[in-house]
This record gives structure tokens, C-alpha cells and sequence, in this order.
């Protein structure tokens, strides 16, 4: 499954980076790219979305849900 995120917080290429580097290191993930600019995280992966996401804010950002935009 392939998922775009928007996530608050990422201001630079260094964020953007923690989080590619958080979320390639989890089982089932295949792909993840990042922009600051967009504030978008697209994910490839074959496990609970849940899971992805709490690991974006564990490492302190925020998940821009639907209902909040």
C-alpha cells in the first residue's frame, strides 16, 4: 500500500531525513520520501498505518489528519 501524510514540523532537509531514516529501518516499510516544502511524507508499506504514524511523532511530528485541514 502507498500513503501520503502531511505532517507539521519538518523545516528543513534534516527533518526530512529523521524521518526516511525512522521509517526505513521498520519491517514491511519499502519506500519513503519526504519534502519540507510540501510537508508530505509518501510511504510504501505492508503494515498498520498506525504504526507508521506513531513513529513520525514519537520522533516529535505532528500528523496532519483530514479532519484538521
Amino acid at each position: 500500500m502507498k500513503k501520503t501524510l502531511k505532517v507539521e514540523g519538518m523545516v528543513c532537509e534534516g527533518c526530512e531525513n529523521r524521518i526516511k531514516n525512522a521509517l526505513s529501518r521498520i519491517e514491511g516499510v519499502q519506500e519513503v520520501s519526504a519534502n519540507h516544502q510540501t510537508k508530505e511524507v509518501t510511504i510504501t508499506f505492508d503494515r498498520p498505518i498506525e504504526d507508521l504514524e506513531q513513529i513520525i511523532t514519537s520522533i516529535g511530528f505532528d500528523i496532519i489528519k483530514d479532519e484538521q485541514l
